[in-house]
């Protein structure tokens, strides 16, 4: 997918059966991954990839990385994505590494770290809640936000057809109404974004159904069984003041006891409106 991040290395590996992740690398050191959001793909991190070893993935159903059929409802459960991300790190010689997400990729990286606390030495999350939190806190008029979860959450058929019917004005929305600053995604990657996500409707609609489906009972397990995340967390979430509703540090803190989190004043796509933000929580985070 073009453009590219430049100095990067791009290569396509091999995580599962008949899964094979487009992947840039560069840089030297201790590895950190990062994780892209929607409707983005790995290059959402082209201003914050810098330092150490930095690994980028697309992931499964986006970008240019493989999309398997979701013949059970397991092939975009966040804990297969998870298991995707452990085997690309070891594909690569790292048994272990930090990991950032984004949005869904931060979903992804919440559960890499609950099943592999061994493999995961720091955790990152940009501007989202945990699945079970995200779905308690959205009621009443202000779930109108988030419309599209409800919509990819409904069975196969009808949100791939709707969404199929004019993809660039549907997946197009979110790059303009989330987005504070509308020059931080310039039109090329706003091209390269519209041109991915046009190809992936339907695995792009099977990670969102996963998270009305089957990460719902995994994270129920984990909640109830009092599992937590072991290592360093950073949380940054955009600056709604009084206007959230809900205490986000508190509810981070019931998965995350060693937490540092904050707000960036920016929109949702804070790697592109506030990379340097980014970078120095990074690397806070990392020293940790």
């Amino acid at each position: 997918m073009d453009p590219r991040i430049s100095g990067f290395d791009y290569r396509r590996i091999t995580v599962a059966d008949g899964v094979t992740l487009h992947t840039a690398v560069g840089g030297s050191g201790s590895p950190i991954v990062l994780l892209h959001g929607f409707p983005q793909a790995h290059l959402m991190w082209r201003h914050v990839a810098a330092d150490h070893t930095v690994i980028c993935p697309d992931l499964r159903g986006y970008g240019d990385s493989d999309k398997p059929a979701d013949t059970d409802g397991t092939a975009y459960a966040k804990r297969t994505m998870a298991a995707d991300i452990v085997a690309l790190a070891r594909e690569l010689g790292h048994e272990r590494f930090a990991l950032a997400g984004h949005d869904r990729g931060a979903l992804v990286a919440i559960r890499a770290g609950l099943d592999h606390p061994r493999a995961v030495t720091h955790l990152a999350a940009l501007d989202v809640l945990p699945t079970l939190d995200m779905w308690d806190v959205m009621r009443g008029t202000s779930a109108a936000v988030g419309f599209h979860l409800y919509l990819m959450a409904q069975p196969p058929g009808l949100p791939e057809r709707l969404i199929s019917a004019s993809p660039d004005a549907f997946f197009g929305h979110f790059l303009d109404v989330w987005a504070r600053n509308p020059e931080a995604v310039p039109a090329d990657v706003r091209a390269a974004y519209l041109t991915a996500s046009r190809a992936a409707v339907t695995s792009i609609v099977a990670d969102y159904r996963a998270s009305a489906g089957i990460d719902v009972p995994h994270d129920q397990a984990d909640r109830a069984a009092g599992h937590h995340l072991r290592m360093p967390v950073t949380v940054l979430q955009q600056d709604w003041g009084a206007a959230l509703g809900y205490d986000a540090a508190g509810v981070w803190r019931a998965w995350a006891p060693d937490l540092d989190h904050s707000t960036v004043t920016c929109g949702h796509f804070m790697a592109e409106e506030a990379p340097a933000e980014v970078v120095k929580a990074l690397r806070a985070l990392l020293a940790r």
